[in-house]
């Protein structure tokens, strides 16, 4: 029985599906390559001048009228007025939250979207606003530019972007560099449970919980951002 053949959703799924019988081969490899070379390219070009960014992450389903979109857009604003440059994955919630913030305090607000099979709706907050094929090259962007992450309540791509940053922290491919979690009723149980089955099994080292820092108030949010930026020698005082 020959299997039905459709085309990919995504250029990512092109990309990773190509060896599956049932989805349809759209470019030869030497043309994916020309198109991940495209897009590092166009990201770098966009975003050359940024030194001293932050990237924020969190969930694209928290409404305006939700408290932590009211966080979201206070920690945009506070980081931006200490001089950083904020980043997001450009979409609603509590990424348009922290770009709207970053708005307000006359901060470059930058937006990094990703090409999905349901429609993402870019917010209308970004100095910059880009939208990658691929997520591993956006997840560049995001590292690349920032001199920190401070992590709301998401999802699972919220979760997927904290735990590349910790193995970059934990493998020393970055070096000083902050993740604050934000919201310490929906983050503790996963702090706990860091504690008690990874460290307590030793699966890790007994300072990496270490790497998370977590609290509820916007000035520690900035405090922290600064003190990792100014490890790294990149601290750009408002």
């Amino acid at each position: 029985m020959v299997p039905d053949v459709r085309s990919p959703a995504t250029t990512d799924e092109e990309l990773l599906g190509a060896e599956v019988p049932t989805i349809a081969v759209e470019r030869t490899d030497a043309q994916r390559l020309r198109r991940i070379h495209d897009e590092l390219l166009r990201g770098f070009t966009a975003l050359k001048d940024v030194r001293c960014g932050v990237s924020v992450f969190g969930s694209a389903r928290v409404p305006p009228d939700q408290p932590d979109y009211g966080l979201a857009r206070d920690i945009g604003r506070r980081l931006g007025t200490a001089g950083f440059d904020i980043i997001t994955g450009g979409g609603p919630g509590l990424m348009e939250a922290a770009n709207r913030g970053a708005k307000e305090a006359g901060a470059l607000s930058i937006g990094l979207n990703i090409e999905l099979p349901f429609e993402q709706d870019a917010n209308p907050y970004q100095d910059i606003a880009l939208t990658f094929h691929f997520f591993f090259t956006r997840k560049l962007m995001f590292v690349r530019y920032a001199t920190g992450f401070v992590v709301m309540p998401g999802g699972f791509g919220t979760l997927d972007e904290l735990f590349e940053a910790l193995v970059l922290i934990q493998t020393h491919k970055v070096r000083h560099f902050p993740i604050v979690l934000v919201g310490t009723r929906f983050w503790s149980g996963l702090r706990d449970w860091v504690r008690e089955r990874l460290l307590a099994d030793e699966l890790i080292a007994a300072d990496d919980p270490g790497l998370l820092s977590m609290t509820d108030d916007p000035a520690e949010v900035v405090a922290l951002i600064e003190a990792g930026a100014t490890q790294q020698g990149r601290h750009q005082a408002a």
